[in-house]
């Protein structure tokens, strides 16, 4: 245990190199009588009893105070003082006193004396390597040659550019060669294999946390180990550090008695050490073989887990191809009917187209036989010269029929070229709507459709203005022959009654052959060409 150092006058040099220091240790022994306890229940606290002997020495102080034995009939305490020179004063002051403690009524008697230090003497390593029958005193090791020594903080004795908490031989070595010439120096800890050989720790702990440690220090000559334990006798280890202030430590001092540097013991150890190191070397062998085997086991199972894990994503990349493949697959058979469909639709709609087309165009042949009859029955006015008065009279009658039934013929066709131009208007309608929904299915073939479906309606369009402009010329053809025939009428005279048969025959092939050439020339100002149908009602007309 490590104590703070106030008064370091009695000091003495041990190496100044190191700061350490010898200081005299000065402790005493106090014991206290205790009396017979007479009531049950009742102690004595040695605490108590301590308060009062620190209270006696008043105003001096004890470094440390602590109890080293107790007992029902006393209590021992050792307490240690800052100088040796006060130790008369603090018994003067606690011999042979009393002191009174409260509750009790008898008086505790108090005895002091200066404690005596547990160290060897010249008479007893004498007497030991005397005495023992192992030794030879002529070999080193074997004669008081050795100290050995324990409690040295591991700091104090520590190299300054190296580790604090290590020892060094060095410092050792130097502390202690003042008093003579060293043949060898040991420091246990500092061996990794001195446990090992020992079964020892060497590593100890004291109260106050620091390390310490024990050595071996073996001089040459009987001269400086004797000089060197009268000046260890009765004292301890005192370090100042760089600020100035000083810690001491008490340290055991011993001769010897195990051999520990002869030269014998050093050669076992060596030996030992040697045996240590190639089993450690074994063991590293060994730690290595197995730390490789393990790596190898370990790079065996990562290269499996690998494998499993390629197997894993191969599996799983041909499941995803297959997956991919009958997704494809299915996308190729759904756009294959949808492309079926489509086509499908495609034919049907060109199928109502091309009916709507026939149906119109039907309807546009109708109407321009229709208007082509109309045509003929207004340019178609027969003149005979020289008929009788009742034949002028039933001529009157049946050109008002006539003129009736072709009114009635002209509004007929007025109806169907407005039923015609509604249907138009309705094909072109559905064409539109059909084609807006070609459009979107189809971009590039609906705009082609498109152009050609515009193409022909802007064709069906001039045809329907052609045949609208020719209807309305047999119109004013037809007012015009009406408004010439009525003069004819007026004169009363009947066109049979001055018509020969062979003027008849020859007005009769004469109209004929007129109604073939007017025939011809409709048909060819017409869009589409005159049906035989016709031409047959021409030819009847």
């Amino acid at each position: 245990m490590t104590t703070i150092v106030h008064d370091t006058t009695e000091a003495v040099k041990l190496c100044p190199e190191y700061n350490l220091y010898l200081k005299p240790i000065a402790k005493m022994t106090i014991s206290v009588a205790l009396p017979q306890l007479k009531m049950p229940g009742k102690s004595i606290s040695n605490w108590e009893v301590m308060e009062r002997l620190k209270s006696m020495i008043q105003p001096d102080q004890f470094s440390s105070l602590r109890i080293s034995k107790s007992t029902m009939d006393f209590i021992r305490f050792e307490g240690e003082v800052e100088n040796k020179s006060v130790v008369k004063k603090f018994i003067s002051k606690l011999d042979g006193k009393s002191i009174k403690l409260s509750g009790f009524t008898d008086i505790l008697k108090i005895r002091a004396a200066e404690n005596k230090a547990d160290f060897p003497t010249r008479h007893d390593w004498d007497a030991f390597f005397r005495d023992a029958k192992d030794m030879n005193e002529t070999v080193p090791g074997e004669r008081p040659d050795t100290i050995h020594l324990e409690g040295l903080p591991c700091k104090w004795f520590a190299q300054k550019d190296c580790c604090p908490d290590r020892p060094a031989e060095a410092v050792l070595w130097a502390v202690f060669e003042s008093f003579g010439k060293i043949r060898n120096v040991d420091i246990p800890m500092l061996d990794p294999y001195r446990e090992e050989m020992t079964d020892k720790n060497f590593n100890t702990f004291t109260f106050g946390g620091h390390l310490n440690f024990e050595g071996y220090v073996q001089y040459q000559e009987y001269f400086g180990f004797t000089k060197a334990m009268d000046a260890l006798r009765g004292m301890k280890l005192m370090h100042k550090g760089d600020d100035g202030k000083a810690v001491a430590c008490n340290i055991k001092v011993t001769f010897d008695t195990t051999k520990h540097l002869s030269d014998l013991a050093l050669k076992r150890r060596q030996q030992e050490r040697l045996k240590l190191q190639e089993l450690e070397r074994q063991r590293e062998e060994q730690k290595r073989r197995e730390k490789e085997e393990e790596e190898r086991r370990r790079e065996e199972e990562r290269q499996r887990e690998l494998e499993e894990e390629e197997k894993e994503r191969r599996r799983e990349e041909k499941v995803r191809k297959r997956e991919q493949k009958l997704k494809e697959r299915e996308e190729k058979r759904n756009q294959k009917k949808v492309k079926k469909l489509q086509e499908e639709e495609q034919k049907k709609l060109q199928l109502k187209i091309a009916l709507e087309e026939r149906k119109l165009l039907l309807a546009q042949r109708n109407l321009e036989s229709i208007q082509l009859i109309a045509e003929l029955l207004s340019r178609a006015k027969v003149r005979p010269p020289r008929l009788l008065q009742t034949e002028e009279q039933v001529q009157k009658q049946e050109l008002q029929e006539r003129r009736q039934q072709q009114e009635a013929e002209l509004r007929r066709v007025e109806g169907e070229k407005a039923r015609a131009l509604e249907l138009q208007k309705k094909e072109r309608e559905l064409r539109d709507r059909l084609l807006t929904n070609m459009l979107k299915k189809s971009a590039s073939a609906d705009g082609a459709e498109e152009a050609g479906v515009q193409k022909k309606g802007d064709r069906e369009r001039r045809g329907t203005e052609e045949n609208s402009h020719l209807h309305t010329q047999t119109g004013r053809r037809r007012s015009q022959g009406r408004h010439r025939t009525s003069p004819r009428h007026s004169h009363g005279r009947s066109r049979s009654c001055s018509v020969t048969p062979v003027r008849r025959s020859r007005d009769r092939r004469r109209g004929s052959g007129l109604r073939r050439k007017l025939c011809k020339k409709k048909s060819s100002g017409l869009k589409y060409p005159i049906r035989p149908n016709a031409i047959s009602i021409c030819h009847y007309i």
